[in-house]
């Protein structure tokens, strides 16, 4: 049979109209049934990971089925971040590396209640080689011993992720410098606890962390130099700070340049030497700083290079993640490994309908048109919800034609045959998937997903609507991100994958939460993880680095995560519950949190929740933080008056018919009835980050989130 193209396909559907669909679809989806019931049968699972006798403590362990030897290195010699990176550039000398949307003009939009919006104008990305690249690295690194710093001493960066970001921190390391990195979103006392703990003396930031900074700078004793990302509100900023502060302030631009004209040997690390003091924002307390070894770090994205289908320099990466998180460093790392292009935008323009893009103005993934890309669940679970959300108000043949290939999608990419094939896929290309994908960039080949777990129901849709496979990765920043990773042709949801080729993971038993690796019909235990990108320990906190960090008799080191799983039979690993998520109310069931979370967000009304549970109750309770266009939706429908979204959550009718979807959507995911939330709380504000409710993953902190809400968790209780 002659191949036919998409082309010829939309040619077929526009020159016949209504016909032509409906002889298309007819067409395309007979020949794949007939072919299934001929061919018959599902793909054949392969083995990814093996069982492995490691020593230490007793557990069942495995290895990635790809290599017995454990990945350090992408290829000789490049040891370290300095080396891979120098290296790397000579590789791709004339390769994209970063790119930059050109700022055309900012606007401001005032909405109804009077509150300001900023919207920006983006031109296109403007580029710099590879070549170009190493050079602002160098001079970078030049120009830091040219304004006083002294290389003994530790620097940090303070900053939302852009392509100077990452240039300091190349530029570190041609010193040898240690880098502390500190998310943007941290609070006043986690900055000055990090800064101090570490005595940082060279801070790198941006005009928005200036301003932050001149209102702490007392209780900043050890900072000597700031360097900040020019752009047009910095020159002011940083001459206002220059008044009230004995620091020696300089623009990104100014170092440079004195590098530039002041060129000097680098001082290059060992592999053994610590690269990164990574402080986490952590669910608790104070956040605690993990040290990564330039071999840590080299490791993971070693290992993660030969998980990525054909990864090169044709490559282009859409960057919107913060830097400051190990997820977000680990892939950048993976990108400047295999040469491929960098270009940064951020969570809010990413879309051409993100809260801050002008309209008419493209977003991000429009203008990139990436075909690599990362995202934790919470960014995923909104592009679907947007693309149903769509769906909904289109109805009609849209919707039908939709919900048809998405059904025929499924059953292929679940293992049969008898599914979307050969032509019928580029029929459903053609007619519904091609304008979905066209949302971020309509050239995405391969997804990374990380942060935390990632619903099987999103996982699948993505699959199907973006046309490409999911890396789901399990890490965390004491594995330097690296531990676990699917690949690409694995089609199952809800599992992370086999080890890494960096590590070893094993189960240990937790004999109180009822968790063994005898348990049938397969292992379950804690998770701990070995090898190559376990780091050295927690800065400055010997105790808690010996709780949770073990060195076997052999040298290897593991890292016990808290975290209980499963291996499947094929080798791959399936995180099923957490130790401190997990509760034992007052007659003997145990709650874990986590999980009813996970099944609870399901429902269209949720935005966020925390489920509470106390020992002392038969019963848990849930703060909830609705989706405000579905709840105002059905207040609108339903006749309920209001006057603001916070008086529409006090309503009585509002909370019931939140806690009927809760209780379907617990239903659905089987969850018993002591699981099930037994009262409510609805919440009107958001948790962000800069809130200090969530992390920079969006992860929940529950000690924050129980001692903000206190007095409405105790009212739920009686």
């Amino acid at each position: 049979m002659k191949n036919i193209g998409s082309s010829s396909f939309l040619s077929i559907i526009k020159d016949n109209g209504i016909y032509g669909i409906v002889g298309a679809i007819i067409f395309a989806v007979v020949i794949p049934i007939v072919l299934a019931v001929v061919l018959g049968g599902k793909r054949k699972s392969k083995p990814r990971g093996v069982p492995v006798q490691v020593g230490g403590e007793s557990g069942f362990a495995m290895r990635n089925a790809r290599s017995a030897k454990l990945v350090e290195v992408p290829w000789e010699g490049a040891t370290t971040l300095a080396s891979l990176f120098e290296q790397s550039c000579k590789r791709h000398q004339q390769a994209k590396c970063l790119g930059t949307r050109k700022l055309i003009a900012k606007d401001f939009v005032t909405a109804s209640d009077g509150r300001k919006f900023e919207k920006l104008h983006l031109g296109e990305y403007q580029w710099e080689t590879y070549s170009q690249i190493f050079d602002r690295v160098c001079n970078f690194a030049s120009g830091l011993l040219k304004i006083g710093h002294d290389v003994d001493t530790r620097a940090a960066i303070f900053s939302e992720s852009r392509a100077e970001w990452l240039i300091a921190f190349q530029g570190f390391f041609r010193q040898n410098i240690t880098v502390v990195t500190i998310y943007a979103s941290l609070g006043d006392d986690a900055l000055i606890h990090s800064l101090n703990e570490t005595q940082v003396s060279t801070l790198v930031c941006d005009s928005k962390q200036l301003k932050k900074l001149a209102a702490i700078s007392s209780s900043l004793p050890s900072i000597k130099n700031i360097i900040y990302f020019d752009d047009e509100d910095s020159a002011n900023d940083a001459s206002a700070n220059q008044k009230i502060s004995e620091w020696k302030i300089s623009s990104f631009t100014e170092v440079e340049v004195l590098g530039k004209n002041n060129p000097a040997q680098p001082n290059l690390p060992i592999k053994k030497d610590i690269a990164v003091i990574m402080y986490t924002s952590g669910s608790t307390g104070l956040p605690k700083g993990v040290m990564m070894s330039h071999g840590n770090i080299v490791a993971t994205a070693a290992a993660v290079m030969t998980v990525i289908p054909q990864i090169g320099n044709k490559d282009l990466y859409l960057a919107y993640l913060p830097l400051a998180h190990v997820f977000e460093l680990a892939a950048e790392t993976v990108m400047l490994t295999a040469g491929a292009g960098i270009g940064y935008g951020s969570a809010l323009t990413l879309t051409d309908t993100s809260n801050k893009i002008k309209k008419g103005t493209k977003g991000d993934a429009s203008m990139l048109q990436p075909t690599l890309m990362a995202a934790v669940p919470a960014i995923l679970d909104r592009v679907r919800d947007g693309v149903l959300k769509k769906v909904d108000e289109k109805g009609g043949i849209v919707k039908k034609l939709f919900n048809i290939a998405y059904k025929r999608r499924l059953v292929a990419i679940q293992g049969s045959w008898f599914g979307a094939w050969g032509l019928e896929t580029l029929l459903w290309d053609a007619l519904v998937f091609k304008k979905i994908r066209s949302i971020l960039g309509g050239d995405i080949r391969f997804m990374l997903c990380g942060g935390a777990p990632l619903s099987g129901d999103t996982q699948r849709f993505i699959n199907i609507c973006m046309g490409a496979p999911i890396g789901q990765g399990y890490g965390l920043t004491e594995t330097c991100a690296g531990a676990a990773f699917s690949e690409a042709d694995d089609t199952s949801v809800g599992r992370v994958g086999p080890p890494l080729p960096c590590c070893y993971i094993k189960l240990v038993s937790w004999e109180e939460g009822g968790y063994t690796t005898s348990d049938k019909p397969l292992p379950r235990g804690e998770v701990v993880v070995g090898g190559a990108s376990v780091t050295a320990g927690y800065y400055n906190n010997d105790l808690k680095t010996e709780e949770v960090y073990k060195v076997d008799e052999s040298g290897m080191r593991w890292f016990y995560t808290g975290d209980i799983g499963r291996f499947h039979a094929d080798g791959c690993l399936e995180i099923i519950d957490r130790k401190k998520d997990i509760v034992k109310l007052q007659h003997g069931e145990y709650v874990s949190l986590g999980k009813v979370e996970a099944a609870l967000m399901s429902s269209n009304f949720v935005e966020n929740i925390m489920v509470h549970a106390d020992p002392f109750n038969n019963f848990c309770v849930a703060l909830v933080v609705p989706s405000r266009q579905s709840l105002e939706e059905w207040a609108n429908a339903a006749g309920i008056k209001y006057n603001d979204f916070s008086e529409l959550c006090d309503k009585t009718e509002a909370k019931n018919e939140v806690q009927q979807s809760l209780i379907k959507a617990a239903k659905t995911a089987k969850l018993e009835k002591f699981e099930i939330p037994a009262k409510i709380h609805l919440l009107p504000d958001p948790w962000t980050p800069e809130s200090g409710l969530v992390t920079a993953a969006l992860k929940l902190k529950r000690e924050q989130l129980k001692a903000k809400f206190k007095g409405e968790l105790e009212k739920l209780y009686k």
